[in-house]
């Protein structure tokens, strides 16, 4: 069982920045790709970035050169750094984690811009 936190949601203004913290149980090395997901009010979940254990990643054209993903393994934490924030930005963001054959998620974290 591998529990997943996040954390670092918040209010902010269009254009500022936040990071969002995905705070693991268990060894990152042991989870083979952590994934930044986020979902709007009245919209499916969508892939906003990917990270595998090789550190290799991966961000959706929407956020490209805006988001970037990030892992501190002495920490089991992944991280989303999200800079020049857009209203089209607000979601409740969510983490995902693949072990093994079994996926995990966190319990998400609400981002709203203000415009």
């Amino acid at each position: 069982q591998v529990q997943l936190v996040e954390s670092g949601g918040g209010l902010v203004q269009a254009g500022g920045s936040l990071r969002l913290s995905c705070a693991a149980s268990v060894s990152l090395f042991s989870i083979r790709n952590m994934a930044w997901y986020r979902q709007a009010p009245g919209k499916q979940r969508e892939l906003v970035g990917s990270i595998s254990n090789l550190g290799s990643t991966n961000v959706a054209d929407s956020v490209k050169g805006r988001f970037t993903i990030s892992r501190d393994n002495a920490k089991n934490t992944m991280y989303l750094q999200m800079n020049s924030l857009k209203p089209e930005d607000t979601a409740v963001y969510y983490c995902k984690a693949d072990l093994r054959s079994f996926t995990y998620w966190g319990q998400g974290t609400q981002v709203t811009v203000s415009s």
